[in-house]
């Protein structure tokens, strides 16, 4: 199968076009596609032969070459419908009747330069449609936001993550303004259904994306602003509750300069190792790492609803853990656990265990750690009792 793509260095061609090379290469497979497809890359202003050839030999056509924001108006008309005619014309010439899927947009509603080129390259799919009998399909996409996306162009987000994200100021005319929103990685997921002759269409006769989010400006902004503020308190956002957040937060970090993508966190040093906390969330707890010195014992606590994961990474030592308070007056036995950085395991440490560490190498003992809530200090749930003394 030959796929022409138009636009292909674009926003939407770029990623559709990364997933077809995937596919071709066999490094996705979960599309269920074969991997005998070539993909023909075209931008408008190339040479028009090779736009010949691809027309001429194309099995599928995805048509997202247009224009957004041109320097004057006439160019509307011109990148956005007059492309698309002389697109189906040389497909005409050459009898190819190969399935053709079309990018629109939601403003072909409106009366505006831009809505009335798009809503007339529409007519003229339509009308190629019903004169020579070709499948073809019109997307009328909302804002569309994602990876790759051109800041200060065609996505209102794409400018709001990229001015934050450099200190730069964003403006809002209207907090309460709701966008209509999909995410380019469904949008990708739809064209190749698409490509599979099983689009999503509404009664309409458009096809959509059936991943729509609704989000007012303020509310987009208020997330951004967050994420920023995330690599100060180390917190990641709660991305359980629905996709749009997961979604945004992936978009956000791709637009962070490429200067800025290290950043600090605070190491809490003494003569026994560090401690330095990664990543703390309010509804799946902290994520750190503790270095302990040869030799050295850290720990000898427990808690009553906190418990933790421990996992050395590096070098070998010894976990202990003792069930606290006494059974018909006897301790409870220690439980001892050596541990390897050569073969990764967890041991799990319950609520009411009072546990330790000890580091028995002779280099740096490294252990991650997760518990399931951050620390507190005003609260921290840590009670001080050796493992292999005294009752509690």
């Amino acid at each position: 199968m030959n796929i022409l793509v138009t636009g292909a260095s674009g926003f939407i061609g770029s990623n559709l076009s990364a997933t077809l090379h995937n596919i071709k290469d066999g490094k996705d497979k979960s599309f269920g596609i074969s991997r005998d497809i070539n993909i023909f890359e075209y931008d408008i202003g190339k040479n028009i032969d090779t736009l010949e050839k691809y027309c001429k030999e194309a099995s599928f056509v995805f048509h997202f070459a247009g224009v957004n924001r041109p320097q004057n108006t006439e160019e509307y008309m011109q990148g956005n419908y007059g492309f698309t005619e002389l697109l189906l014309n040389i497909l005409k010439k050459y009898k190819n009747k190969c399935p053709i899927m079309f990018a629109s947009s939601i403003q072909a509603r409106l009366n505006n330069e831009y809505g009335i080129s798009k809503k007339a390259a529409e007519d003229l799919i339509a009308d190629y449609n019903r004169q020579n009998g070709v499948t073809t399909y019109i997307y009328r996409f909302p804002n569309i936001f994602g990876k790759w996306c051109r800041p200060g162009y065609n996505s209102v987000i794409a400018t709001f993550c990229y001015n934050i994200s450099r200190n730069l100021p964003i403006h809002i005319n209207n907090k309460e303004t709701v966008l209509e929103l999909v995410y380019i990685d469904d949008v990708v997921n739809e064209m190749v259904n698409a490509l599979k002759g099983i689009p999503n269409i509404n009664r309409n006769g458009y096809g959509f994306v059936p991943e729509l989010y609704k989000n007012s400006l303020g509310e987009i902004a208020e997330l951004l602003y967050s994420f920023k503020n995330g690599r100060i308190t180390k917190e990641i956002p709660d991305t359980t509750k629905g996709g749009f957040i997961k979604k945004l937060y992936s978009t956000y970090l791709t637009y962070i300069p490429e200067t800025s993508l290290s950043y600090p966190l605070e190491m809490k040093t003494d003569e026994r190792g560090s401690f330095t906390e990664i990543i703390r969330t309010p509804d799946r707890g902290q994520f750190s790492v503790n270095i302990i010195k040869p030799g050295v014992t850290k720990g000898e606590h427990w808690h009553n609803t906190k418990n933790e994961k421990f996992v050395v990474v590096s070098g070998i030592g010894l976990i202990q853990l003792r069930r606290t308070g006494n059974d018909t007056g006897n301790t409870y036995p220690v439980l001892d656990y050596h541990v390897d950085g050569s073969k990764i395991e967890v041991i799990d440490i319950p609520p009411g265990y009072t546990h330790n560490i000890t580091n028995e190498g002779e280099s740096d003992l490294v252990v991650f750690i997760w518990s399931n809530e951050y620390f507190e200090q005003d609260k921290p749930d840590t009670y001080f009792l050796k493992v292999n003394e005294g009752f509690t």
